[in-house]
């Protein structure tokens, strides 16, 4: 009995975060990346924060990602299943891309069983101790009555004015050191322990996997600096990065 189509896993492209020149390198790398799937996989997880900023008007969208939805429209009518979770920058992702290319849209945590595994997918954001205040602000900008009043501005100064805090709340953070025996303890041994035997995150923007007695923890990377992608085929995983 022939294999399973692969699965793929991807996090963090963060397209929009800088000037469009500046990025079009990385873009591109993105959908080559994008057009290659068809011929060797059937599934593509997005773990959150493909786009740096995400938000729908009923009748607007970000013109910016034109050509990266045109590239998962091709994804979808090429028969590759879409699935994506969002981030804490496209936590406002609404029904447009499920609507019109095909996406299945995941508002939080994913539980999957596939070839055999039991994995737990989640972006990251608010796993780690010490988020209250992220947690508190979460919870408001993704209340239904938040999303309504946002619509309100008009999407030529309601798009912008996101991107731009969008921006400087990344900057505020700065680039973090991985901890990584910290997101083990706190992430991924209280998932082990109810009985998944693979996690998935994204959100850090560290490439790390640990396998330990038939548990196995991936961090995806970014598709800034790292080009990372993670491939479950066979029932193996393999954490990669793309060269295009």
């Amino acid at each position: 009995m022939p294999s399973p189509p692969a699965v793929f896993f991807i996090s963090d492209a963060h397209l929009g975060a800088e000037p469009e020149a500046a990025e079009a390198g990385r873009t591109r790398r993105l959908h080559d990346f994008f057009a290659w799937l068809p011929t060797v996989g059937s599934t593509l997880y997005v773990a959150g924060d493909l786009f740096d900023f995400w938000f729908e008007y009923p009748h607007a969208i970000p013109r910016r990602y034109f050509g990266t939805l045109s590239a998962l429209s091709r994804l979808r009518d090429q028969g590759v299943e879409i699935h994506y979770l969002t981030g804490n920058h496209d936590f406002w992702l609404g029904e447009f891309l499920e609507r019109e290319i095909g996406v299945t849209r995941h508002p939080s945590s994913v539980r999957l069983e596939l070839q055999g595994r039991r994995i737990y997918l989640h972006h990251g954001d608010g796993l780690v101790g010490g988020d209250l205040g992220y947690r508190v602000l979460r919870r408001i900008l993704r209340n239904p009555v938040s999303v309504r009043l946002y619509q309100l501005v008009h999407p030529d100064l309601g798009i912008p004015l996101a991107r731009a805090f969008s921006k400087l709340s990344r900057h505020a953070k700065g680039e973090r050191p991985l901890e990584a025996e910290r997101l083990v303890r706190e992430i991924a041994e209280p998932r082990f322990a109810e009985g998944f035997d693979t996690v998935i995150i994204g959100h850090f923007h560290h490439v790390f996997e640990r396998r330990e007695g038939g548990k196995e923890f991936f961090l995806l990377g970014d598709w800034i600096r790292h080009f990372t992608y993670l491939k479950l085929d066979a029932g193996r995983f393999a954490l990669d990065a793309w060269s295009g």
